[in-house]
């Protein structure tokens, strides 16, 4: 993806910036608040603001509409509509027929399945980013891009729903956007930091082995602390 420009109120937000995804693969972004990640995971989404020059390339040659799927920071959950029919939004608004039996599937994967009847005001804002994780990937799509899926969660059920999704998602080409290095070293396969004003895409950062890596590797921890600086030195930048 070549960003050439956006600006937000007159402000240069990216400038020249490209982003490699490789195909199949989990890419992770990272960086201090307010540099643009929600924005650049946006434009991936196909969200662009209008009037922003944004190229977006697949290796295959295709448009990427319709072939990815978002999951926001916010739940995004309709109030009206209990679980299972929330999850089952995407079908709906296409007037698709509803998979029911997946849908409840994986409501009992991500530990909902006795709260599919339920309103999403029933439910903890874990449980509401559980429900919204669910939604997205039902949409069975080969591009999944995510905005702290797992922010809300506890942390077991945290490491719990990282390892469901590296297994539901392997094979798809997934970006991921998260404050957690070590989220990111776990899931990722190329990770990189975005910092400065205008926004810049920091050095990737490759990993090996397979996903979802545990916590207590040796070569996990060693990155983490690699990272841990190079998230410093953004956040030393931000701040200056």
């Amino acid at each position: 993806m070549h960003v050439a420009e956006l600006a937000w109120q007159g402000v240069p937000l990216f400038q020249a910036l490209d982003l490699d995804m490789p195909a199949g693969a989990w890419t992770c972004l990272l960086g201090p608040s307010g540099v643009g990640k929600t924005t650049l995971l946006r434009l991936v989404a196909g969200l662009a603001p209008a009037g922003s020059e944004v190229r977006i390339t697949a290796d295959d040659g295709q448009p990427l509409a319709g072939r990815v799927a978002y999951m926001a920071q916010q739940d995004l959950l309709l109030p009206w509509l209990n679980v299972l029919d929330n999850v089952l939004l995407g079908a709906r608004l296409r007037g698709e027929p509803p998979d029911h039996a997946a849908a409840l599937a994986l409501l009992e994967r991500v530990g909902l399945s006795a709260k599919a009847g339920a309103l999403p005001a029933a439910l903890s804002g874990g449980q509401r980013q559980r429900a919204a994780l669910a939604r997205t990937l039902l949409e069975d799509r080969p591009v999944i891009v995510m905005d702290e899926p797992f922010s809300a969660l506890d942390p077991i059920t945290r490491l719990r729903l990282q390892s469901l999704a590296a297994g539901l998602l392997a094979g798809r080409t997934v970006l991921l956007v998260t404050h957690d290095p070590l989220e990111a070293l776990r899931l990722g396969h190329r990770l990189h930091i975005l910092q400065g004003h205008p926004a810049r895409l920091g050095p990737a950062l490759e990993m090996d082995g397979t996903t979802p890596r545990d916590v207590a590797d040796p070569a996990v921890m060693a990155r983490h602390a690699e990272l841990l600086h190079r998230f410093a030195d953004a956040d030393d930048e931000a701040l200056s």
